[in-house]
């Protein structure tokens, strides 16, 4: 049984070609040109990044001084309804 099966492993073995490469590795690399696509990608998506960021912040801020200016008239125009004499 052990011998069929050796044998039979052997006959495959043996059948199978090896393959061979069709194409020239050295034509299917980027080289220097898709290094530099890449590179300048990267590049692109790190400032794009980094602007969106920053008026992130610049919105957030905003929203937050508008908020205060808020806060401060509305105090304001309660002080002066105190300052009113009342209606009689």
């Amino acid at each position: 049984m052990h011998a069929a099966i050796a044998a039979l492993s052997r006959a495959v073995a043996d059948a199978t070609p090896s393959p061979t490469p069709a194409v020239d590795p050295e034509l299917v690399t980027p080289g220097p040109w898709g290094f530099v696509a890449i590179a300048f990608l990267a590049l692109a998506v790190v400032l794009l990044v980094w602007d969106m960021m920053r008026r992130i912040r610049r919105a957030r801020i905003r929203s937050e001084v508008d908020e205060m200016l808020d806060a401060e008239e509305a105090a304001a125009s309660g002080e002066t309804r105190d300052e009113e004499p009342p209606k009689s």
